[in-house]
């Protein structure tokens, strides 16, 4: 099992060269952050990670979470490792200064989530949760909730859990059945929710969790939701955790992976019902909940990234060190220069840095959303960013599927062995294009909300600065291929488009059947686009006498080799949309 480290030169090189992280930051008045503080952050957080997270790892994986009459009792050294991250600093970093935040750019956030996900996925599941209950509660709880519960929830001295999902109702939010009633200043909760991520442990004092519940006068469907706040222990006089409150974990599932992070079935109210705090309005739970889960989608997405990353560390380094081939002289060699390894240790880094660049890429519209100066301004990068959700979520985690796999592929039978650590990799990923709404459930996102909803016109604005990344590349020389296959990329995403805004009126299933083509056909694209403009920056940066010249060369190469090899898959999936539905509905339920 080899070393993690963080990949510090390409997520510099994206973050600095290409995305421009200074003057973001100098846009946004953050006078003192700068791409010195950003890689001193970033070193800080790897030794954290490489050093504590990352040997908890498959500590995590071997021994997992079990449950007694005292609750949840996480993995052995989990709690100092929490306790480490906490008392750092790290679960502060992004967050609004109001509340005990550093206000840092989400760009450098992202770089440093990866670091947690890389070296141990289960464990950076806790505070992903509590981010997205943080954002969901700042952008839609009461002044006194926020002012009561949001300063424990920045620091990381309490954690929060998102609460959907029902034994009856999985992926459809209008069948909860779970039930909340007025009593006083609060509400009295009963049901039971299942697949909560850390819903319950004995790494902090308190846990809130974000819960989704009907009042008795609730109209039908999903219109009928509301957001209640449920803490674990009630508050004190103090606002300290007193009483526990009547929420209790029931039940842990047994998983193929991340068995470090405890999947919990959730019970409230077995004694009465427990206490919860309205978030929102009534009926308007739904919206604010999403709050939380498109912060989570992207996290997933940053997940995907850190654990194909750590899948393709291990990979090459056994990869360099594995002596198989042997030569007339009766020397032997490492099976690194047989073309086969080499083509997916390459497919495992251009899809990786493609990952990463397009992660940083949504941050970044994320912080300019955050720090614009006018309302039109947010509500352009706020669209783009939504635009950019299910691909980074969908397409990304799909990926993951085959980079870890591909890492398993390359240690050959060692890679089916436990030991080795590579088969973690590949477990723990499986559940990435599941949760926050599956593969599927991110396709109909990005076909109906994000393109039909508009009519094209958001995903028209980032084909046409797709293009215009082409048409510079078209300028260099050296570069006029991928040029000229980034437009033709271009073309397919605005045909495959077309075709969807052409057919989702007159056939019911025409939508539904493309969607996750469509997803992944955009994913590709733009993950082109993504090491495109790493390629030109890199000839530039060659141009000028400046930088590491082995990495930019090795950043040409990379994209090269993501245009020769992942890029078609645009124009395959193209047309597979074109096919429509018809062989895929045909069939009787029965005959399956």
């Amino acid at each position: 099992m080899s070393d993690y480290r963080f990949p510090y030169k390409d997520a510099e090189f994206l973050l600095n060269e290409v995305l421009g992280f200074e003057q973001v930051c100098a846009e946004a008045g953050l006078e003192d952050v700068n791409a010195e503080l950003a890689t001193a952050i970033l070193e800080e957080a790897n030794r954290l990670g490489s050093e504590v997270f990352a040997p908890l790892n498959a500590v995590g994986d071997r021994e997992g979470a079990t449950l007694d009459e005292n609750g949840v009792q996480e993995t052995p050294g989990f709690v100092d490792a929490y306790r480490q991250y906490v008392d750092n600093g790290w679960a502060s970093l992004a967050a609004d200064e109001q509340y005990g935040g550093q206000n840092m750019p989400r760009m450098l956030a992202a770089a440093v989530v990866e670091i947690w996900d890389s070296s141990n996925l289960g464990l950076s599941l806790c505070p992903l949760l509590t981010t997205g209950a943080v954002e969901a509660l700042a952008a839609h709880g009461s002044d006194e909730l926020k002012d009561i519960y949001l300063p424990a929830m920045v620091s990381g001295e309490w954690t929060g859990s998102m609460c959907l999902t029902e034994p009856a109702a999985g992926s459809d939010l209008a069948a909860v059945t779970t039930r909340a009633v007025a009593e006083g200043d609060h509400y009295l909760l009963t049901g039971q929710k299942i697949f909560i991520t850390w819903g319950d442990h004995q790494m902090t004092e308190n846990i809130i969790h974000l819960v989704l519940a009907r009042l008795p006068d609730a109209p039908a469907g999903v219109r009928g939701i509301s957001l209640f706040l449920v803490p674990k222990f009630l508050l004190d006089d103090n606002g300290q955790p007193g009483q526990r409150n009547d929420v209790s974990c029931v039940g842990l599932e047994h998983k193929l992976g991340i068995h470090g992070s405890p999947t919990c079935t959730m019970s409230f109210g077995d004694n009465g019902g427990a206490v919860g705090y309205l978030v929102g309005q009534p009926h308007n739970g739904l919206m604010a909940m999403f709050t939380m889960m498109n912060e989570a989608r992207q996290g997933v997405g940053i997940q995907s990234l850190g654990v194909s990353e750590r899948s393709l560390q291990q990979a090459a380094a056994y990869a360099r060190e594995r002596l198989q081939g042997t030569r007339s002289d009766g020397s032997r060699y490492p099976i690194i220069e047989f073309p086969d390894v080499r083509r997916m240790l390459m497919i495992m880094k251009s899809a990786t840095e493609a990952m990463r660049g397009l992660i940083y890429i949504a941050a970044r519209e994320a912080d300019l959303t955050h720090w614009a100066k006018s309302p039109e301004e947010a509500k352009k990068h706020a669209a783009r960013n939504a635009l950019y959700t299910p691909i980074v979520k969908g397409w990304i985690s799909e990926l993951a599927q085959e980079i870890t796999s591909h890492g398993i592929q390359v240690h050959g039978g060692m890679g089916y062995i436990e030991e080795t650590g590579s088969a973690q990799y590949y477990r723990d990923a499986r559940i990435l294009t599941i949760y926050e709404g599956t593969t599927g459930i991110q396709g109909l996102d990005l076909a109906g909300r994000k393109t039909l909803a508009d009519k094209g016109e958001a995903l028209q604005g980032l084909l046409q600065e797709i293009q215009t990344t082409a048409d510079d590349m078209a300028k260099v020389e050296g570069l006029a291929g991928m040029a000229a296959s980034l437009a033709e990329a271009v073309q397919v995403g605005a045909d495959a488009m077309a075709w969807l805004l052409g057919h989702a009126t007159r056939d019911r299933n025409a939508a539904g059947g493309a969607s996750v083509n469509f997803m992944m056909l955009l994913g590709y694209i733009c993950g082109g686009w993504v090491l495109g403009q790493s390629a030109l920056k890199a000839q530039q940066l060659l141009e000028a006498g400046g930088g590491d010249e082995a990495f930019l060369q090795a950043k040409q190469v990379t994209a090269q080799f993501y245009f020769d090899h992942l890029l078609p898959r645009a124009s395959s999936y193209l047309t597979t949309v074109r096919s429509g539905s018809d062989s895929m509905m045909a069939l009787d339920a029965e005959q399956f």
